[in-house]
């Protein structure tokens, strides 16, 4: 939070945004003074705003003020590209500023709504990837006035970001779906907090927890809540960990899902948008291929639902988040606070990246316009290599990579691929009216084969969930593997483990015998 009184406080920008601080940092003098307003527009420069002069350019005042431990800085340019912020982060490292805040993107302060709680301390990926495309929120999520909207997975990344933007969305009731309390109580305060202090409209905050695989829990909370809206982002997601537990990820993500489906459906949901990930197309890892069910899934439903007027089912597609928890931001950051070595798979591994306010509001964008039975995919622009965020990371913290920091590459873990792709074979993405979401054409059924499909999950079912005449197959990793290989083509019948010397590497790559025992093992320990 902004530091207590005697510090002197330096606006970045006197547009809307600066001055709307400005205004109400002066109801707040325990977080200190606003001395100044700092800008390039020569329109401004040497003006009063608020009764605060405006100093510029910053590049050359910067270079006069004289900081003491307790100043501040707030950037307050919403709309400023990743570029501008780079240089800007930069000039104001120099001039001697130790805390540097920052004002979230455009898409959530729109209309001169910037509030002193929305300021955060600026961090990498503020800095790292493309400038976000601008999106009026309010404007975008005029559909969701007056609904009941389910958020579930509401405690995680994308989760509470998209819970953060429905604020300003009008919506009546808003539903904080999630397995883990500690999580959706954070969330639950996080957002009545940002409400009192006037961010967004007055939704009715509903914290639920609740569990996705179970079906019966499922049919009853949604006949009462009577959601009208289902933004669903619940997923188990780290690859290594859902490589080690295939069966508690399959349980959780792919019948989970059919589970909430199942409940949408009966009760009456009126737009379902599921969120999926490009680890879905043509998929290796246990991960990918429950969200390339949970896509086929959905997909299948919005035919069923095709002569059900008004009811849109729908999935939007994206890659990586920028500092997404679990994520390799968050492990780049510990790595350098203890002094290295930052570890990275593979020399050549690429991610297309995006930050998460970006994909959210795109997300929710995509789930008003979107029509029932798509897949919609966001432009993720150019992928980026894995070395060259870690090298970025390393200096922002002030290091000079491989001098004081080095980089150790420790090869692929199972389930990990060198590149991600975000469009399979038989699909083709083609534009639509909006700036960064494409649609997704299919040159096939897009739900697959019905009996197919059905019998897959039939086969899935016993391994999942325990059934007496199948005793077997509960719990059974090695099965469940050999039946996803027989449904899923891409999958490996052995993962390939390339590390960066032309080695196996690290914890998870175990010998033949290991992988011999190791499915016994797992079905002892219940996984």
């Amino acid at each position: 939070m902004i530091t207590k009184k005697s510090g002197r406080l330096y606006i970045i920008g006197a547009g809307f945004a600066g001055q709307t601080l400005a205004r109400e940092l002066k109801t707040k003098a325990i977080f200190g003074e606003v001395v100044a307003f700092l800008d390039d527009d020569p329109e401004k420069i040497g003006r009063q705003v608020e009764g605060v002069p405006v100093l510029g350019p910053i590049r050359d005042v910067a270079r006069l003020l004289r900081m003491n431990p307790a100043d501040q800085a707030i950037i307050a340019i919403p709309s400023a590209s990743r570029e501008y912020l780079k240089e800007l982060y930069w000039i104001l490292k120099r001039a001697g500023f130790e805390k540097i805040r920052i004002l979230p993107g455009i898409s959530q302060i729109v209309q001169g709504d910037a509030h002193l709680i929305q300021t955060r301390n600026i961090d990498p990926q503020d800095l790292l990837g493309r400038t976000p495309v601008a999106i009026n929120l309010k404007q975008s999520l005029s559909y969701l006035r007056g609904k009941r909207v389910l958020v579930t997975g509401a405690g995680g990344s994308i989760g509470s970001e998209l819970c953060r933007q429905l604020l300003s969305g009008g919506a009546s009731r808003l539903y904080l779906f999630g397995h883990g309390e500690n999580s959706i109580y954070q969330i639950d305060r996080e957002l009545r907090l940002l409400q009192e202090e006037g961010v967004g409209e007055k939704a009715v905050l509903v914290p639920v927890i609740g569990d996705l695989k179970d079906g019966d829990y499922m049919d009853y909370i949604l006949g009462k809540l009577h959601a009208d809206v289902v933004f669903h982002t619940a997923a188990y997601k780290h690859v290594p960990m859902t490589e080690e537990n295939p069966v508690a990820a399959i349980e959780n993500n792919v019948l989970g899902t059919e589970n909430l489906i199942r409940a949408a459906r009966k009760h009456g949901v009126r737009r379902f948008v599921h969120i999926t990930t490009d680890k879905a197309v043509e998929p290796v890892s246990i991960y990918g291929i429950s969200k390339y069910l949970c896509e086929k899934m959905v997909l299948k439903e919005a035919q069923d639902q095709s002569g059900n007027t008004g009811a849109a089912f729908m999935v939007v597609r994206f890659g990586n988040v920028l500092g997404s928890r679990g994520s390799i931001m968050p492990l780049f950051q510990r790595q350098i606070e203890k002094g290295g070595p930052v570890t990275v798979t593979h020399p050549e591994m690429r991610r297309w990246f995006m930050t998460i306010p970006e994909a959210c509001s795109l997300v929710l964008k995509a789930g008003g316009l979107g029509e029932n039975g798509n897949l919609y995919l966001l432009d993720m622009g150019e992928p980026i290599r894995i070395r060259d965020m870690a090298e970025q990371m390393i200096r922002f913290y002030g290091f000079e990579p491989e001098e004081e920091i080095k980089i150790e590459y420790v090869g692929l873990r199972p389930g990990e691929r060198l590149g991600e792709k975000l469009w399979a074979r038989d699909e083709n993405p083609v534009p639509t009216p909006y700036s960064r979401i494409l649609k997704v054409e299919f040159r096939g059924r897009a739900g697959g084969s019905e009996t197919g499909f059905a019998g897959l999950m039939e086969k899935l079912r016993p391994i999942c969930k325990f059934d007496p005449a199948q005793g077997d197959s509960y719990r059974n990793s090695e099965l469940l593997r050999r039946i996803l290989r027989e449904a899923v083509p891409s999958f490996p019948d052995e993962p390939a483990l390339p590390a960066a010397g032309g080695e196996r590497r690290g914890s998870l790559s175990w010998s033949s015998t290991d992988r011999a025992v190791r499915p016994a093992a797992r079905r002892a320990e219940g996984i």
